[in-house]
C-alpha cells in the first residue's frame, strides 16, 4: 500500500522540496496552498496522513484540524502539525484540536519520515 500524504503549506519552494522528498521515499504526495483547499482536498482524496502546517491563508491549520477530525469521512486521517512555532500552547492547542502529532520546522527528513511512520501506525511498511 502506498501511503497517500496531503501537504498543506503556503510556501511553494517548502512544498516542492516536501513533495519531492515523499515521492523518493515512495509516497504519494499531493498540495494544498491554504486550509480551506486543504479541507477540500482531505475529502476528496482521503489521504492517509496531512502535514498540517499552522500559519495558513483562508484557514488556519487548527481549524483545519478541528473540522477534518469531527467528519465521519476524514477523522481517521492522521494531522501531523507542522510549524515554525515551538512554544507549549501551539503544541496544546494542537492536540486539542485532534492532531496526532507535531513537527517544528526547521527538521531533517528522518525525524520527518518517522513521524509519519509513527502515525501511520506498522502497517506503513
Amino acid at each position: 500500500m502506498i501511503a497517500k500524504v496531503l501537504i498543506v503549506e503556503d510556501e511553494p519552494a517548502i512544498a516542492e522540496n516536501l513533495g519531492a522528498l515523499l515521492r523518493a521515499k515512495g509516497y504519494e504526495a499531493l498540495h494544498a496552498g491554504d486550509g480551506a483547499e486543504a479541507v477540500e482536498i482531505a475529502r476528496k482524496d482521503l489521504p492517509d496522513v496531512v502535514l498540517l502546517d499552522v500559519k495558513l491563508p483562508k484557514m488556519g491549520g487548527f481549524d483545519v484540524c478541528r473540522i477534518l477530525k469531527a467528519e465521519a469521512a476524514t477523522q481517521r486521517i492522521k494531522i501531523i502539525m507542522v510549524t515554525a512555532l515551538g512554544r507549549m500552547g501551539e503544541v496544546e492547542t494542537a492536540f486539542q484540536n485532534g492532531a496526532d502529532d507535531y513537527l517544528i520546522k526547521p527538521f531533517d527528513s528522518d525525524r520527518l519520515f518517522k513521524k509519519i511512520e509513527k502515525v501511520l501506525g506498522p502497517a506503513a511498511r
